[in-house]
């Protein structure tokens, strides 16, 4: 798609300052960009590097200029950015048409619009919504419900009766809706609680590639409008997790959890059963949460077992220091013994 930058000023509610016939197709990096690409700057220090590349056209913030480009000026470049990318580079179709090969039931409902790929697999009573694109070797259990607009790449797989609301994207290898993991012991052996609840996915989120979604054991697990996951993360059973909390990878959070909104996860946190960690907090890469701790809002917390950042902080210094002090109290010792002190 071929766009002017008059046309994408108007579409950004961005000050053009240069050209408003430059052609864009596509965008870029500043250095592997091409004259149609657009590109964006934010910091004082990247303003070489854009003033180098061939692409014509900027999306660049406040109080910074660079000579012989067209600028779009915007408050936050980087948004700004990201909305002509989507308009600009809208993603390909994950497939066309309902393929031959697909196995879909007489009883499921199909949207206008929904395409099937290769060996795709959709069992009795499924709902899609119109627009729906269901990646090959996909597999929708009964009852399944899926809203309109949403992106299902290969090899994703919603057990009976997962719920999906609209626009909804799932990477490849994605699962949503197996047991939850709970089991009662007895006598040496362990008795499969039941894992007979609901999954609820609300409209707008992303769940990146082999990430898994457990049902309800009695209840549902719910994630919340505008929620984005990143790959391989578990959400165990009975979570909830609030509107427009983002999850990086290899997080892992035990069942009864609930999240607030906006609380943003770094890499590879753990969180063991029934914590709340509640609206707009900052949980660090690797922190590990013990069983019902409460984090509270807007708090900023690190490490293991996770404390508040400033005092993570000035703890992680001392433990820096301990081979030194250890040094100063064996030398101590070393003196008491000898009568030296």
């Amino acid at each position: 798609m071929t766009r002017t930058a008059m046309e994408l000023a108007e579409f950004l509610a961005c000050t053009l300052e240069g050209d408003s016939t430059a052609e864009l197709s596509g965008v870029a990096a500043p250095d592997s960009a091409s004259a149609t690409d657009l590109i964006y700057v934010e910091k004082a220090r990247h303003l070489e590097r854009v003033s180098a590349s061939q692409a014509r056209c900027v999306v660049i913030g406040p109080g910074l200029a660079v000579n012989g480009k067209t600028l779009l000026r915007a408050e936050n470049p980087k948004l700004a950015f990201a909305k002509a990318a989507a308009w600009l580079v809208p993603p390909a179709p994950i497939t066309t048409g309902v393929h031959p090969t697909a196995v879909i039931s007489t009883t499921a409902k199909l949207g206008r619009g929904v395409a099937v790929g290769p060996y795709a697999v959709i069992e009795e009573n499924v709902k899609i919504g119109e627009g729906t694109e269901i990646g090959a070797f996909c597999f929708l259990g009964r009852d399944a419900r899926l809203g309109s607009q949403c992106r299902l790449y290969p090899r994703v797989t919603l057990y009976a009766g997962a719920w999906l609301g609209d626009g909804v994207i799932l990477h490849a290898g994605a699962v949503i809706g197996s047991d939850g993991f709970g089991y009662v012991a007895e006598g040496g052996k362990r008795w499969k609680f039941p894992q007979v609840g609901q999954v609820r996915i609300g409209n707008d989120v992303e769940i990146g590639a082999n990430t898994t979604i457990d049902r309800g054991s009695l209840d549902r697990t719910e994630i919340s409008a505008g929620v984005k996951l990143d790959n391989l993360v578990h959400i165990a059973h009975n979570v909830h997790i609030g509107e427009n909390s983002v999850i990086a990878a290899q997080t892992g959070i035990s069942g009864s959890t609930v999240i607030g909104r906006e609380v943003v996860f770094g890499g590879q946190v753990g969180l063991a059963d029934h914590c709340r960690i509640e609206d707009g907090a900052v949980i660090g890469a690797q922190a590990g949460i013990p069983t019902g701790k409460t984090i509270r809002s807007g708090q900023i917390v690190w490490g293991t077992p996770a404390r508040p950042l400033e005092k993570f902080k000035v703890q992680y210094a001392w433990f820096a220091r301990l081979p030194e002090l250890a040094e100063r109290v064996a030398m101590l010792e070393k003196k008491t013994a000898e009568g030296e002190v």
